[in-house]
């Protein structure tokens, strides 16, 4: 027995030092290892191992050489110390890696889920948390360890290239629906990385521009979501952003990497760069910016001349490396996981086909939705209707097997689609496409959205043909958008030919009394004031997921009901935004710009962005101005009907709680959003006329079947950021407490009194 003891001791001790006698990651104690780390190894391992196709400086997006072939990184072995290589991988929709692999006859597809704004726009925390767990059983099995994902930047400007990765113009529902689904990935055991932190607004010069924000509005409206995700749901690790806030790097900023994020908020992950971001390796030490990524030329000898300079403090760096060292420890890949690289792609196929059809927004409808058993056969126009758009490009993008066209997803429902019609399309598109398309031989250009034909309009004798043959008409106009480029303005509006197609569609059909339903297969907002009177029915679907064309046939013919409500104002013009004076309109500039130091002249715009609106983002302004709008925030129809009862509220200790009873009065089982908007008392300071504080999705309501939803809101959720006070402050008195069914669509109004308060905090940014 004794001799027993000894071996297994032995044995032990051999596992916990090594054969050299090295302490060993997972069996001596992090400190132990840090200890017994060199300098070099240090730097080393708070630098990523690069990307294949980098060259030196040059800031090229790749892949991983090794693990997971197409990941968009991973971190640095020390192979005699017991740490390994954890795999970093895109993306918000779903897992971005290589489908296929050299010498090898296997695939990897991953399945392709709906856009982070559709996501946002279903308002159900408990859906978003489902698919956040169908995509981190695809990272878990695919061999992956974090996820750089998801991507909670708010809507400041309709034409930000990422909003389509991005959820909301609001900072409470960008907030919940990001913890939402770093709860449900995380469920699997692997990482997220919430990003970017912080106020990544613009795509154009995205690593050269500078955000000059009032503290006030950094705290209100662009970090407010980002301390909701950290608190709820204690994401892994967050992912600092490319560009200056108020003259400094974010990730060169120890008052937002250390003092907000850690001290205030309690993060306790680790915080990675944004691919190539920054450009002081020392500096982002300091700060609290744990690990480099993918890793660049020259940051390593940075890192060690700092610390034998003195510039860098080796217990800043050695706390830099503990924290890697902690994410490594919880990776699935050190604790030995036997991938097998067969996720249940089937089931997450159904998983992303209901989640989308719960997101997508009914505009208009004026009774042609859902389709009447009497609709056999569909003219189906334009170009999307037969190339569906899945999602955006960049890292947002997934490599998926298949798409599913709006073409294939009705057949799939028993529809007849227009044969001539599909037949022309599909060759006009073929040769169109190559047309607007040049080969190129340009690396990055697949990561650039496709230049789309131009919308084809069919001639009156053509299309009286058409409607003879057919029951109904859906037109659908698609958009696309990516990392690296905004949207031009023009992409805003529609084109001349879409206005036409729309427009010789409905009257063709309408002198027929027939039906035409326009599909927004879109990103972000669109210009619809103009014409939305036109067709019959309006359904924004959003960019749904390779599953998408199944999902918008389901809510057409009436499988699933829509409930999905807007993240986001619809303007009528895109003037009317607020930031649309300080947005860089169609300016031509390279993703990859030159530093503050380096700029002979400053570019408004480019070089530096003034957030002159403050506080005042999407339905706040808005409202502040009483501007009319096409669509307010939190709007959306349905193919039933709700009736609220008057609310009850109590004010209990330090919340307030609003119960209100919704019920379904139509002939459709559906699910309604509530939604609480708070006014608060007048006070010193300046503050919006409401704002949402909380909100909730009824569970899907029988016709006449009724839920009671109660909505709390904390008394400090209502404080504003005094900046002469560098303090929270609540107001004491009277607040408003709002409940509609939009920002413009307030069913009742209950109010209560709440007790002032002032919170003190650190002076910064």
């Amino acid at each position: 027995m004794k001799h027993t003891i000894l071996l297994t001791m032995s044995a032990a001790a051999m596992v916990a030092c090594g054969p050299k006698g090295d302490p060993q990651l997972g069996h001596a104690s992090i400190d132990k290892v840090v200890a017994a780390m060199t300098l070099e190894e240090k730097a080393h391992l708070v630098i990523g191992t690069g990307m294949a196709g980098t060259d030196g400086e040059a800031p090229v997006v790749g892949a991983t050489r090794n693990l997971v072939p197409g990941a968009a990184g991973t971190t640095y072995p020390i192979p005699r110390l017991g740490i390994p290589s954890i795999v970093l991988a895109d993306g918000p929709a779903g897992l971005r890696i290589n489908p296929t692999r050299e010498g090898d006859s296997n695939t990897y597809y991953c399945t392709h889920f709906p856009i982070g704004t559709l996501l946002a726009s279903t308002w159900d925390q408990e859906l978003v948390e489902s698919v956040g767990d169908a995509i981190g059983e695809e990272v878990l099995e695919y061999g992956a360890d974090v996820l750089l994902a998801p991507a909670l930047n708010i809507h400041r400007n309709p034409l930000c290239g990422r909003n389509f990765e991005y959820y909301s113009e609001d900072p409470v529902v960008s907030g919940k629906i990001a913890a939402a689904y770093v709860r449900g990935v995380q469920k699997n055991n692997v990482g997220t990385s919430i990003k970017h932190f912080a106020l990544n607004n613009q795509e154009t010069n995205r690593m050269g521009n500078d955000a000059r924000v009032s503290p006030r509005a950094i705290r209100e409206i662009y970090l407010k979501g980002f301390e909701i995700a950290v608190k709820e749901s204690q994401p892994w690790t967050v992912m600092s952003s490319y560009n200056y806030l108020n003259g400094v790097y974010t990730s060169e900023s120890k008052e937002l990497q250390t003092t907000i994020l850690r001290d205030d908020w309690g993060f306790e992950g680790m915080v990675m760069t944004d691919w190539f971001g920054g450009k002081d390796a020392v500096a982002q030490m300091y700060a609290g910016n744990d690990m480099l990524q993918p890793g660049r030329a020259g940051q390593f000898e940075d890192i060690v001349e700092g610390v034998k300079s003195g510039r860098l403090a080796e217990a800043d760096l050695d706390r830099n490396v503990r924290r890697v060292l902690e994410l490594i420890v919880k990776s699935p890949r050190f604790k030995g996981y036997e991938y097998s690289n067969k996720p249940d792609l089937k089931a997450h196929a159904a998983v992303t086909r209901q989640s989308a059809t719960e997101g997508m927004v009914l505009l208009e409808n004026n009774g042609a939705l859902p389709f009447s058993p009497e609709i056999k056969n569909v003219a189906l126009f334009g170009n999307t209707s037969y190339d569906f758009i899945a999602g955006g490009t960049g890292s947002g993008n997934v490599n998926r097997a298949y798409t599913v066209s709006l073409l294939e997803g009705l057949g799939n429902v028993g529809y007849n689609v227009d044969e001539s019609l599909k037949t022309f399309y599909e060759k006009y598109i073929e040769v169109e496409t190559a047309k607007v398309n040049p080969k190129s031989d340009d690396p990055m250009a697949h990561f650039f959205p496709k230049n789309r034909p131009a919308e084809y309009v069919p001639e009156a004798k053509a299309l009286a043909g058409t409607v003879n043959k057919n029951d109904v008409a859906i037109i659908t106009i698609g958009r696309n958008s990516g990392e690296f480029l905004d949207r031009k303005l023009a992409d805003f509006s529609l084109s001349k030919e879409e206005t036409r197609l729309i427009e010789s569609v409905c009257e063709a059909f309408h002198a027929a009394g027939k039906k035409v339903v326009v599909v927004l297969n879109i990103g972000g907002v669109i210009e619809t004031a103009s014409w939305k009177h036109l067709p019959d029915a309006v359904l924004c679907a959003w960019q749904a997921g390779q599953e998408g064309g199944n999902s918008v046939a389901d809510v057409l013919k009436g499988n699933a009901c829509p409930s999905g409500k807007l993240t986001m104002t619809f303007p009528v013009a895109y003037g009317d935004h607020a930031s649309s004076r300080n947005f860089p309109i169609d300016l031509e500039f390279g993703m990859f710009g030159k530093t503050m130091n380096e700029k002979k002249e400053s570019v408004r715009n480019v070089d530096y962005t003034e957030y002159e609106e403050g506080i005042y983002v999407g339905y706040r302004w808005f409202d502040k101005e009483n501007i009319s709008v096409s669509y307010p925030f939190g709007y959306g129809l349905s193919y039933t009907s709700f009736v609220y009862d008057e609310p009850s509220v109590k004010h209990t200790g330090k919340k307030t709680e609003v119960t209100v009873k919704v019920t379904n009065t139509g002939n459709f089982a559906g699910k309604e959003v509530v939604q609480l908007y708070v006014s608060a008392p007048k006070g010193a300071m300046d503050k919006p006329l409401k704002e949402l504080k909380a909100f909730a999705k009824t569970r899907e309501l029988k016709p006449g079947e009724s839920e009671v939803v109660t909505l709390s809101v904390a008394d400090a959720d209502l404080s504003s950021f005094d900046e002469s006070k560098g303090a929270w402050v609540t107001d004491a008195g009277e607040y408003a407490f709002h409940i509609g069914a939009s920002s413009r669509d307030i069913k009742s109004t209950v109010r209560a009194e709440v007790k002032g308060s002032v919170t003190k905090v650190n002076e910064l940014l």
